[in-house]
This record gives structure tokens, C-alpha cells and sequence, in this order.
């Protein structure tokens, strides 16, 4: 099944679904209140929303004409279950993958598998890498790719992946080299106009160094220290 991008209302109401299924079965399927507490609280969430109540609803009868979320009958009060992982054609272990990313952004294997622990106990890391790989090389005739590996940011040890369900996915590296912005996906001419910015400070800070280095009377092959500038003032 090929679907269209969901919008990210869309992604955290069908997350918030699939994440008390499994961790509050007894209060499952939701009432569109208990959904909208789900979606907007603060722990386990990236990012933090407030959505109104008319969105959310909005967002269900979206979800619903795409066949990933169901109306449960036999209440007095309108209830609400996922329909994901048979609405995608995929197990229950990538389906929960798909949850997660969609709950708490892009997150390495090692930090999934840690996530998932009220949801899916994964066997190991290489047990969520193969899922995720599965999802990553998915055929366009089985609808496409749903997650993507993201370049690894500078200063990270081990690289994040995130789902594509609401579309391609950019990164963008802040001056922080441990934080990462999820936008779009950087391309080779954004990396190239990031070395010239870096190349054209490196020279304002040298053409800067020469100009004290010579007023101060220092050699400008000489390595310049504190010492070298405090003896000369």
C-alpha cells in the first residue's frame, strides 16, 4: 500500500494508538480525550505538542479514510484503535519500529531497542537493525521504504534512523556538533557551502592573526602564544 505523507498531527495521533495498545491495554481501544492526553503529553514525545481536540479528531477521520485507524463499536463513547501494522503489511516488530520513531524522532538501533521495551522485547541490536533494514529497502510494488538511515552527526557515535511516513527526511547539522535538526535530507551542496563558510573563517581569522602578530612586532612564522603576547604588552 502506497500512502500519502502524513501530517505530523496525523504520525502522533496514530503513534499514541499504537503506544497504549501496548502499554495500557485495559484502557484500549481510546476515547478521543484519553487520545488527545496521549498525544500531548510530555514524556516520551519529540516533539512536545499541544493539539486541540478538533485536530485530533480531524487527524482520526484522515487516518481512518487511509485505513490505518478503526472506530470500535459497542460503546457509548466513540473509541479508537490502530490499524497499522495490517494497514502497511508489515510484522509487528517493524510496526512497532514505525511507533516509536513516530513518538520520539529519529533514535540509533541501540536506543530503539531500549524504547521498546514495554512494546517488543527485541533480542538484541542487530535483531532492530534487520527490521529497520527491512524497512529501509522496502519494495516500491509493497509501497516503498518507510525508514531511512540519517547521516551521522559530527561528534555522535552511531547514526539515527527515522521513519518516512511523513515524507522525506532532511537533517541539517546545528553549530552544536551533538545536536541534530531534523528538516530534509542535506544534499552534497549544502555540505560544499558549509566547507566555504568554514574555509572563509578560517581566513578572517588568519588575515586577523597576521594584523596583531605585526603590530605586536611577532614573527608571523612563530607560533603565537599567550606568553609571546603577554611579554610584548
Amino acid at each position: 500500500m502506497t500512502l500519502r505523507p502524513l501530517s505530523p498531527i496525523e504520525a502522533r495521533v496514530l503513534g499514541t494508538l499504537m503506544e497504549k495498545a501496548r502499554t495500557v491495554p485495559d484502557s484500549y481501544p481510546l476515547s478521543l480525550n484519553n487520545l488527545l492526553l496521549g498525544c500531548n503529553q510530555k514524556t516520551s514525545r519529540e516533539p512536545v505538542m499541544f493539539a486541540t481536540e478538533a485536530q485530533a479528531q480531524e487527524a482520526l477521520d484522515a487516518l481512518r479514510d487511509l485505513q490505518l485507524v478503526r472506530e470500535s463499536s459497542g460503546s457509548r463513547v466513540t473509541r479508537f484503535e490502530h490499524n497499522l501494522q495490517r494497514g502497511l503489511n508489515v510484522p509487528e516488530q517493524s510496526a512497532v519500529l514505525l511507533g516509536l520513531l513516530m513518538l520520539r524522532g529519529p533514535q540509533t538501533a541501540a536506543e530503539l531497542r531500549l524504547n521498546s521495551e514495554r512494546w517488543y522485547r527485541f533480542a538484541d541490536v542487530s535483531s532492530v537493525e534487520g527490521f529497520l533494514e527491512e524497512l529501509r529497502d522496502r519494495s516500491e510494488e509493497k509501497g516503498g521504504p518507510l525508514t531511512v538511515l540519517l547521516p551521522r552527526a559530527p561528534g555522535a557515535r552511531e547514526p539515527r534512523w527515522a521513519h518516512l511516513l511523513c515524507g522525506p527526511v532532511e537533517v541539517s547539522f546545528d553549530i552544536d556538533p551533538g545536536s541534530v535538526s531534523v528538516e530534509g535530507v542535506i544534499t552534497p551542496g549544502d555540505l560544499r557551502t558549509r566547507v566555504e563558510q568554514l574555509e572563509n573563517e578560517v581566513a578572517d581569522l588568519r588575515q586577523t592573526v597576521q594584523q596583531l602578530c605585526k603590530e605586536l612586532g611577532i614573527p608571523i612564522t612563530a607560533p603565537v602564544s599567550h606568553t609571546n603576547l603577554a611579554s610584548d604588552q
